[in-house]
């Protein structure tokens, strides 16, 4: 084994606090929920109200059973809820930590990106500060 370079403390704390391997493979199944374009634009449609997947599907240009089949993954990780109104479904983010992590992310790539790629990701943030 190598001999590490680490303080004794830093190397005790690392053991302490070092997540399970069950736990670092949840994270790695929550994240991989969000490498997809049409799942983190659906949760960027669902942060500013509730939608149905017939309005979901027409206001981002999906076919309906795209939306539905992205919905239940969505669903199946505990990103989204649902309420019913007689016939109609309605989803919304289950928690408002969702939407944090979504801005975190945003943000985080904001203050990374080259400066030909920051006006036109700031603008987009300045919408959405808007609309609260």
């Amino acid at each position: 084994m190598a001999e590490l370079v680490a303080s004794v403390k830093t190397c005790d704390l690392v053991r302490t606090y070092l997540p399970s391997n069950q736990d670092l493979a949840d994270m790695c199944a929550f994240f991989s929920v969000f490498c997809d374009v049409t799942r983190v634009k659906m949760l960027s449609a669902l942060s500013i109200d509730e939608l149905c997947v017939g309005d979901l599907a027409t206001l981002l240009s999906l076919n309906q059973t795209t939306v539905s089949h992205q919905l239940k993954i969505l669903r199946d990780a505990g990103l989204v809820s649902t309420r019913r109104e007689g016939k109609i479904i309605f989803y919304r983010l289950a928690s408002e930590h969702v939407e944090t992590v979504m801005n975190v992310g945003a943000g985080y790539l904001i203050e990374i990106l080259p400066p030909s790629r920051k006006n036109s990701a700031e603008a987009d943030s300045d919408l959405d500060s808007e609309k609260e």
